[in-house]
């Protein structure tokens, strides 16, 4: 289209291209250097500086809606005038520009859609919007009016010293004015995330309990959650041939079951190889956005195996590339439940039942490892707690997601079992990475009730419930004591991180 559309930000854009479909929005990026086409069909594009999201760049903009709401001990508070002026910088930075709009809405479910707009300076930002959220049908998109809007201005740079950001970049949400600014960061993976703050700050003051984790369905409609913090195998572990995905990311348990509230997902690609993930391998094809992933000059093969720009390798693609997947993007209600780590540390056992307290705490603690070479200044392993697995995108309290996610399990009685996707032998450096194929025996196990009797044994540093026996798993694996070839510094280890769990825990008592 030409010219702005009803309820668009700016007042004097150049010309601005809206919904757009894959094909253009790709011949558009390539016309303008954004990136390349590779030889899978899939655009690839890089990020930059900015190979992740910037956490410490975030705010919130605390007024009367949300200053009694929000728990600000963690989210990053923002002036309303202050985000003002930020937001008309942007305008003015914008107006004139060859602009891209794509209308889409956030949540499956019709009582809970969340219609919203996404605003980029750059063709394949567009693309990925398309991407990651519900695409309406074209008689959707007459009259639309979006409840929000993410003005993402990727090449504007701020001066801290003159405009009062932390950085260049700035994540700022005002749920008043219903308004995601993005800027100074080229990351695509801000406005997806920006959108999930914006469903957990929603969404629970109707009774729904926004979820990161990933949910697949069973021939028998079976639903299992998976929980986990970026690189624990969400993403991996869900897109299974025997089980339909609903989603890789973001969902809602209402009083009807789960849902998903994005329409694609964002996959991890480092390593990535078709005999090990071909589900994932298979959905990178045209209309996916690969960032980040090294592309050969000349024959236009991506390198999945190379970190030459950042181990944090990504993949963008809408969730009906997955050939199994549920195009309802909804489910029941859960009867399994996994907490997924990947413990750097090599002492969690790579399967356990918890209790409904350990499952509380669990999710309060949010454990996983960064391992050395992932972030700047990570020369060995270091444990990383986020609150419910998403502590970054998490506007209120942390209890109140704990205290609904209790209810949740209790009402529909769903086990909940912590899975680590981490280290197994030794720590990171020393041991091995847990077999992918050892881990989707023990989720076939569980799913199927093939453990129901099983004998459990007591974990002596964790108390946690670990089976005996998993059919395809040999026994000694499922004891991480026995896979050391030195019992006592796992010994030593394992204590160090109960420790810790307990120092964590006790945060919240």
């Amino acid at each position: 289209m030409d010219g702005p559309s009803p309820g668009f930000p700016l007042a004097n854009p150049g010309r601005v291209w809206s919904n757009l479909p894959a094909a253009a929005l790709v011949e558009h990026a390539v016309r303008r250097g954004e990136g390349e086409l590779t030889t899978l069909g899939a655009f690839a594009a890089l990020t930059g500086a900015r190979t992740g999201r910037s956490p410490k760049d975030k705010f919130t903009v605390r007024d009367a809606l949300t200053g009694p709401r929000v728990d600000w001990a963690a989210n990053k508070p923002m002036d309303p005038d202050h985000f003002a002026r930020l937001v008309s910088l942007a305008q003015a930075y914008l107006q004139n520009r060859e602009l891209f709009v794509f209308d889409g809405s956030a949540a499956a479910p019709p009582a809970h859609r969340l219609p919203l707009r996404v605003v980029t300076e750059r063709a394949w930002h567009s693309l990925f919007a398309r991407c990651l959220f519900l695409r309406p049908a074209a008689d959707e998109l007459a009259g639309f009016a979006p409840e929000w809007t993410i003005l993402h201005a990727a090449d504007l740079k701020f001066d801290p010293a003159a405009d009062g950001t932390n950085s260049d970049a700035v994540v700022a949400i005002d749920f008043t004015r219903k308004l995601v600014l993005v800027a100074g960061t080229h990351y695509a993976g801000e406005i997806k995330k920006a959108i999930f703050t914006v469903m957990n700050f929603v969404l629970p003051e109707t009774g729904v309990l926004g979820m990161h984790c990933s949910a697949n369905v069973g021939a028998g409609g079976d639903v299992a959650l998976f929980f986990g913090l970026s690189g624990t195998g969400k993403t991996t572990l869900s897109a299974d041939p025997d089980r339909r995905l609903i989603g890789d990311d973001e969902h809602g348990w209402g009083d009807d079951g789960v849902f998903n509230i994005e329409g694609g997902c964002y996959a991890k690609t480092i390593k990535l190889s078709k005999a090990g993930e071909p589900q994932i391998y298979d959905a990178i094809r045209f209309g996916c956005v690969l960032e980040n992933v090294p592309v050969d000059p000349v024959s236009r093969v991506p390198d999945f195996d190379s970190q030459k720009y950042t181990e944090n390798t990504r993949a963008a693609y809408p969730v009906d590339f997955i050939p199994n997947c549920e195009l309802s993007g909804r489910g029941g209600h859960p009867r399994n439940v996994f907490f997924l780590t990947c413990d750097a540390f090599g002492v969690l056992p790579p399967l356990a039942r918890l209790t409904p307290k350990q499952a509380m705490e669990y999710f309060l603690c949010g454990y996983t490892a960064k391992v050395a070479g992932t972030e700047a200044g990570v020369t060995e392993p270091t444990p990383e707690f986020s609150t419910g697995f998403a502590k970054p995108f998490l506007p209120l309290p942390p209890k109140r997601y704990a205290e609904m996610l209790g209810a949740k399990l209790a009402t529909h009685a769903a086990p909940v079992w912590l899975v680590n996707t981490g280290w197994t032998g030794g720590p990171y450096g020393v041991g091995t990475r847990m077999s992918l194929a050892h881990t989707r025996a023990m989720l076939k196990a569980a799913l199927t009730g093939a453990l129901a009797d099983v004998p459990f044994v007591t974990d002596p540093a964790f108390g946690l419930a670990v089976p005996t026996h998993c059919p395809g798993v040999p026994d000694r694996v499922l004891q991480p004591r026995q896979a050391w070839a030195d019992a006592a510094a796992y010994d030593r280890q394992a204590a160090a991180l109960a420790e810790r769990f307990k120092t964590e825990a006790a945060k919240y008592q």
